[in-house]
């Protein structure tokens, strides 16, 4: 069940805020709120606040900004608790189609004599230092903050930063490169007003009203010195890095409504996919990585399928005891083929954990049969406990923190129930049926006395195998593995599941087929020991995952702090774990259908 929510997180995080094609909502003007089920208020909500540079998110009042404290904030599920998603009412509230410039939020003062008010500025400045950003929510859908990139091309990012930093050197950092006027030195350029633009498209039937299709905001920095009169015009708000003594913060923000005739409500996320950077680039590689990976594997196949012909057709015809003393081959070991494998109880643990995660039933092999309540035992505690373990850790350093993303001693509670009263009776329940049930008949029988393997050539002895194993499975996923980092660790949204599925499907059926044509390659050697190596033939595919998520941090992130490097690797192992008994589960059960196969259809005296 650990495993399961931790997934369900990921996806989460993934995908950044509510997902699309929830229930339209319609709007009226002030006035005619006779209209059935149609409001006139349009309510704005905030959630945490996420950098780049850091894997620690943070609550919208942990820095300080305008609150709204007396609406009663919405409920998040399971996943967006776990990664810290905190959605919350705010004060910036609109009246459908009624304009408003340069309206006062709230006013923020510190002194910096006073140590509350020091350590609120200084976490504000270390934010705007890290190029922390907001994420805010009008109907279900994220408020973007668009701007031009290269080729003339715009960008949507659902969220914009809290402010910038010039430095000593006057380069400026992040936004501060968008204003010319952000010349001061060692200074912090607070966004403390907001231009927001709200699109709405009129419904067929002008009775109901108009639904909201986008909502686009545009940080500014104004110094509005005149605190009960703001005019939002003038020379920025900044604050000098070293600064003491007394300083202000107005908040303000102006709206406007423009009518799109072109944008229908159920395509209103349309704009926010296709201005993100990896839509219009990639496509061709994917499309590329798969039809390489699907000729790879009909080239396996068919060489599998016309060695093992001609294998089995000279096996059968061996009717002599002269020819039956000349065996060779994988024939060779058919004795010793369904031995049991050393560390067996081990193995079965990881199937059985595998299984779960592949077809989220319980499934598990377990050799021999004498110690099967050990193995259940195992299986509910041995995995799960481990990936609950590395999550408890993150989750002390995230208190540590002061994150947002820190699970609270309630939800905590609540996964531990979920995980004692749910997916530990259902691996018993699974467990009890499947030993009353359990008797695999092997094709062949087992000899009593184990043969000698040979001495085995560098390529077929087992490390070599299973690195060279890990390889082709990798290849085929490292393009969407790319995408799904992004997705996770640079707050991006992934919604390319057609791609994912087909991806999906095409690592199955390659590590199915790396692992069967080495285990071939390993019996024709007269080496019978295949369990656990076919397990980590495809399991190693996992290793590639960690190497290749190890370079992405090092080359594509910004992530800072001793804090954020280690919840990065943390979370990181956890999925390396996961993804390495599920492709393990595949390459043993693909291996133990393949030897079962083969020796079935083949005489054996």
């Amino acid at each position: 069940m650990l495993r399961w929510l931790l997934g369900a997180a990921l996806l989460s995080r993934a995908g950044g805020f509510y997902l699309p094609g929830l229930a339209p909502v319609n709007f009226c003007e002030p006035g005619k709120d006779q209209v059935p089920d149609c409001k006139s208020t349009i309510e704005l909500f905030v959630n945490r606040l996420d950098s780049v540079e850091s894997v620690l998110p943070y609550e919208y009042t942990a820095f300080d900004f305008c609150s709204e404290k007396t609406m009663k904030r919405p409920s998040e599920n399971l996943g967006q608790v776990l990664f810290g998603e905190r959605i919350e009412p705010s004060p910036y509230k609109f009246e459908f189609k009624k304009p408003a410039a340069c309206q006062k939020v709230c006013t923020r003062t510190y002194n910096t004599n006073n140590p509350l008010d020091k350590a609120k500025l200084d976490f504000l400045k270390k934010g705007m230092l890290l190029n922390y950003q907001h994420h805010w929510i009008v109907d279900n859908m994220p408020v973007t903050w668009c701007y031009d990139v290269e080729d003339g091309q715009k960008f949507c990012n659902p969220g914009f930063p809290i402010g910038c930093f010039v430095t000593e050197a006057g380069r400026p950092k992040d936004a501060c490169v968008v204003n010319s006027n952000f010349i001061e030195k060692d200074a912090f350029y607070i966004f403390n007003h907001v231009d927001i633009t709200i699109h709405y498209h009129i419904v067929e039937n002008e009775q109901l009203g108009a639904r909201l299709v986008a909502a686009k905001i545009e940080p500014k920095s104004y110094d509005n010195s005149n605190e009960d009169s703001p005019a939002c015009s003038g020379g920025p708000k900044f604050l000098r890095n070293k600064h003491t003594g007394v300083f202000e913060i107005p908040y303000t923000y102006s709206v406007n409504f423009v009518e799109d005739t072109d944008i229908r409500w159920a395509s209103r996320w349309d704009y926010i996919l296709e201005s993100m950077p990896h839509t219009n680039i990639q496509w061709f590689s994917i499309m590329n990585s798969m039809v390489i990976v699907l000729f790879l594997s009909g080239m396996v196949a068919m060489i599998m399928l016309r060695t093992l012909h001609k294998d089995i057709a000279r096996y059968n015809q061996m009717d002599s005891v002269e020819d039956a003393q000349e065996e060779f081959g994988w024939k060779l070991v058919h004795g010793d083929v369904f031995r049991p494998p050393r560390k067996g109880m081990l193995l079965s643990v990881f199937l059985g954990s595998g299984t779960q995660i592949f077809i989220m039933t319980f499934v598990t092999l377990s050799f021999g049969g004498e110690k099967w309540k050990t193995n259940v035992l195992l299986t509910a505690f041995l995995c799960p406990g481990v990936v609950f373990a590395d999550f408890f850790v993150m989750n002390l350093i995230l208190w540590g923190e002061g994150s947002s993303a820190a699970m609270p001693f309630g939800t905590l509670v609540a996964i531990l129930a979920l995980w004692f009263c749910i997916s530990v009776p259902l691996t018993f329940i699974g467990a009890y049926f499947g030993f009353k049930k359990a008797g695999i008949e092997h094709p062949v029988r087992t000899n009593q006395i184990p043969r000698q393997v040979p001495e085995q050539s560098f390529y077929t002895k087992p490390f070599p195998g299973i690195i060279m194993g890990g390889i082709l499975p990798f290849g085929c996923i490292f393009i969407q593995l790319f995408f799904i980092l992004n997705s996770i660790w640079s707050h991006q949204m992934y919604y390319m599941f057609g791609f994912l599925f087909l991806v999906f499907i095409i690592l199955v059926i390659t590590c199915s087929e790396a692992t069967i044509l080495l285990c071939y390659f390993h019996l024709c050697a007269e080496d019978y020991h295949w369990q656990w190596r076919s397990f980590l033939t495809s399991g190693f595919t996992a290793v590639y995952f960690l190497v290749y998520a190890i370079h992405y941090f090092f080359s594509k992130l910004q992530i800072t702090g001793l804090a954020s490097t280690i919840l990065y690797f943390g979370y990181t192992m956890i999925m390396a774990l996961i993804f390495f008994l599920f492709t393990g589960a595949i390459g043993f059960f693909a291996c133990f259908w393949f030897v079962t196969k083969i020796y079935s259809v083949v005489k054996v005296d």
